[in-house]
Order: structure tokens, then sequence, then C-alpha cells
């Protein structure tokens, strides 16, 4: 019988036809190994398949336990902290209001300890930890112990008090170095005073403890770093409050320099 090949056809050479027969070999081996290894899975999945039941069990009694803590433990507690909270903030903002130093400080014993059977700050911390009202229960009673000049409990409770918040946060840390002030430990303020200035930049906490931070520099005799600290206040702040103060300790600063 007559043979012809087609047009372009050019008969495979025996390099070509060696190395398609070995990529034919290595494909086979290839899926045999992929079937072999999916053969041992199987078998595995079989062997073990109760201990892998177990530990799906496991997950989701751990997310269903974890879902009904929040529904039915963490939010109404939760709720119930923010209005004992409630009460308590009213005493102290009435304290800040107020003018007359013994009702002031009348004010702020009741926010701690609490009247007529409601939570004081001090409860609230201690009933409701762990709840946003409780960690800000720490803040109230920290200002409150730092107005009536319990420098020591004040610096306590602050540093129990943790926030992100852009104005409570520098502002805890710039109240414990004012506490730390007070009891005449100024190294110590300085370097709240320094914490709260790096929380973040602002027109009201920044300036204050800017200031706070030079003065208590040029009493450590830090001159250079009361130099830098109120030199920001003109720079950055000249609209501030504190920025009218500046010149007379700059000058001070520089004197001792």
């Amino acid at each position: 019988m007559a043979t012809y090949n087609k047009r372009g056809y050019k008969p495979k050479t025996k390099v070509e036809k060696e190395v398609e027969e070995i990529e034919d070999s290595t494909t086979a081996e290839v899926f045999a190994s992929l079937d072999e290894g999916a053969s041992k899975t199987e078998e595995w999945v079989e062997k073990n398949q109760k201990a892998i039941f177990g530990v799906i069990v496991g997950i989701l009694v751990i997310a269903l336990a974890y879902l009904a803590y929040n529904k039915f433990i963490a939010e109404p507690k939760e709720k119930e902290a923010a209005n004992e909270l409630t009460v308590a903030q009213e005493s102290f903002t009435l304290a800040l209001e107020t003018t007359n130093t013994n009702v002031k400080d009348s004010l702020y014993m009741v926010a701690l300890e609490g009247s007529q059977g409601k939570y004081g700050l001090l409860d609230i911390a201690d009933n409701y930890s762990g709840t946003d009202a409780g960690n800000l229960a720490h803040y109230y009673a920290g200002m409150s112990y730092l107005e009536i000049k319990d420098y020591q409990n004040a610096i306590s409770h602050l540093e129990d008090f943790s926030s992100s918040d852009m104005m409570l946060a520098p502002l805890a840390k710039g109240a414990i170095g004012d506490a730390f002030m007070q009891l005449g430990q100024t190294s110590d303020a300085l370097g709240y005073y320094e914490k709260a200035i790096a929380l973040n930049t602002n027109d009201f906490t920044t300036p204050r403890f800017l200031f706070k931070a030079g003065v208590a520099a040029i009493e450590l005799g830090n001159n250079a770093s009361a130099i830098k600290y109120l030199t920001r206040i003109k720079d950055e702040f000249g609209d501030s409050d504190y920025a009218s103060q500046v010149d007379l300790y700059l000058g001070r600063a520089q004197a001792g320099n």
C-alpha cells in the first residue's frame, strides 16, 4: 500500500521520540504520585475522622460560647456599667463647676464613693473591670483624687486607665505628671509630661504639657530641654494660652544654659 507525507510534515527524529517518551513517563509518574498521595490522605482522614470531628466540634463550641458570652453577659454588663457611670459622672461634673472648695471636695467624694444606693467610681472600677465604663471610671477616679490632693491614689487610678482617645490619653498621662510634681518627684513628672506630648499633637493638650515639661526641666536644671519645649510653643502654638507665659520661662532657661 502506498504511503505519503502531508505537506510540511517532518518525521520525528530518534532524539525527539526519546524526549517524548521521557515526558510521557514523567507525566505518568506525577499522576501516579498524586493518586498515591490522595489515597494516603483519604486513609489518614478515615483513620482520624473521630479526632477531626472532635476538633471541628470544639471550634464550634468555642465560637458559640464566645457569641453567647458577648450576648448574654458582656453586653448587659457593659450597659449596666454605663448606667452606673452616668450617675457618678454627674457628681464629678458638678464638682468641676462648683467654686466653693468645701462643696467641691464633698462632691468629688460622692463621685468616688457613691450615694443613695448608687455606685461611685471606685465601685464601678472594681465591679465592672474589663468594661469600657470600668476603664473610664479609673480616669474619673484619678482626676477626682488629684483634685482633693490624694496624689498617690490619683497616680494609681490614672495608671490603670488606658485609652487611644486623642484628648483623654494625654490628659491622663499629664495628670500623672501633675501628681508627681505635687509629690516633689519632678523627674518622674517630666517623664509623664513627655509621654503626654508624644501621644499626639493637638492645640489643647500639646501646648499645655509642653509648658509643664519646660517648667519641670528648668527645675531639674535641664535647660536645653526646657528651651526645646518652650520654643516649640512659640513656633507651633503661638495662639495658645501658654504662649504669653513662654518668654518669661524661656529667659530663665536661656540664662541658666
